[in-house]
């Protein structure tokens, strides 16, 4: 019996999870949905079927989109990297009309898709946290930068709220040397130019987000993807630290004891990831995603499918899993490419119900 899988929101990454999925330990038929808001979305092209997501659509309306999607394909299995917010509070909803929905409670994402109450509760736990300050308009951001850079010479903002990697800024008031001018770009911004911008939306009555002040955080950058069980019992975890175009699977039970501890803290259930930073030579939480990392697919090389162990335990509450990963691998990230249909046959998007008038969403920042 064929399982039908639907990735949505399904960025560029998701072409090797696709794989991952097909060529599962089981040898399970499976056959993969994929949508996107962008029809020229190369995942796509990968997909045994192809659909569009409506876009910038409230909450309720995402959900109807779904539930409605699901209910026409027989969808078995819906894996959302994004609008968790809309779908997390709905998994009976779609178990009624036959799917499983892989994704944590909707209060650990509420709470994971906001930095500020991620650091609060993180904080609370006693897990490391970087200093950070919140800010909402001018005033606030140079108080703010004002205060940390008296410890901290160097200083970064980024938008609270689940944005990706969009809006992050390293800021940087030096005058322009040649050498930087001619050195690899940074995605530098001076402090004014950021306390203008967010003064001038305001003044235009445009929504200015609340942003993080906070030290520009040191390498190595360390990804710890992890698979749970519901109720946040860590089955397993790969640790990614990163380095340019490198990766290392690190062996560590301080890692695996770190995630063990923020995955029940935080209740995550199936597949997830932790981002840590260094801080005065000491590693510090960055963000929780509740969802899968973009770089998923890098955990295939310690010897496992963690994608396929996810679709066990949602299905039948087993990973599968037969022994550990295997950690102290290197690895080296290169570009790799695909044959596709040049004039892939991509349906309009589904209709949307008439619902009640909600409130528009700010756009998303898709993972790619």
């Amino acid at each position: 019996m064929t399982l039908r899988i639907w990735l949505s929101s399904a960025g560029a990454a998701t072409v090797q999870v696709m794989r991952l999925l097909r060529d599962n330990p089981d040898g399970h038929d499976v056959t993969v949905y994929a949508s996107n808001v962008d029809p020229g979305a190369a995942a796509l092209s990968a997909a045994d079927v192809a659909a569009v997501e409506p876009r910038y659509v409230g909450n309720d309306a995402y959900a109807q989109f779904a539930l409605d999607f699901c209910a026409k394909h027989h969808i078995d299995v819906l894996i959302p990297p994004r609008r968790l917010d809309a779908l997390a509070g709905r998994a009976a909803d779609f178990a009624a009309i036959g799917t499983r929905l892989m994704c944590s409670p909707l209060p650990s994402v509420e709470v994971l898709t906001n930095k500020v109450r991620t650091y609060e509760s993180a904080a609370a736990a006693g897990i490391p946290v970087p200093p950070w300050r919140a800010v909402s308009d001018a005033e606030g951001l140079r108080a703010a930068v004002e205060e940390l850079s008296m410890t901290d010479p160097r200083l970064c903002i980024k938008p609270s709220g689940e944005y990706s990697a969009f809006g992050f800024r390293i800021l940087d008031d030096g005058p322009l040397t040649m050498a930087s001018l001619l050195a690899a770009p940074e995605p530098l911004v001076s402090v004014d130019a950021v306390a203008n911008a967010m003064r001038q939306a305001a003044e235009a009555g445009e929504k200015v987000p609340e942003l993080l002040v906070m030290p520009f955080l040191d390498d190595p950058e360390i990804s710890i993807d992890c698979l749970s069980a519901p109720g946040g019992v860590l089955l397993t975890c790969v640790p990614r630290a990163k380095d340019g175009r490198f990766r290392t699977l690190v062996d560590s039970p301080d890692l695996e004891s770190l995630a063990r501890h923020l995955v029940q803290h935080f209740e995550l259930s199936y597949l997830t990831n932790i981002q840590l930073r260094q801080y005065k030579d000491e590693p510090v939480l960055l963000e929780i995603n509740p969802r899968p990392s973009a770089g998923l697919f890098h955990t295939a090389f310690a010897g496992i499918n963690l994608p396929w162990a996810a679709v066990r335990v949602l299905l039948h509450g087993d990973s599968g899993l037969t022994r550990p990963p295997r950690l102290g691998v290197h690895l080296a990230v290169a570009e790799a490419v695909m044959e596709v249909d040049p004039n892939p046959v991509v349906p309009e998007p589904l209709p949307l119900p008439t619902l009640p008038a909600v409130a528009t969403m700010e756009p998303q920042a898709w993972a790619v």
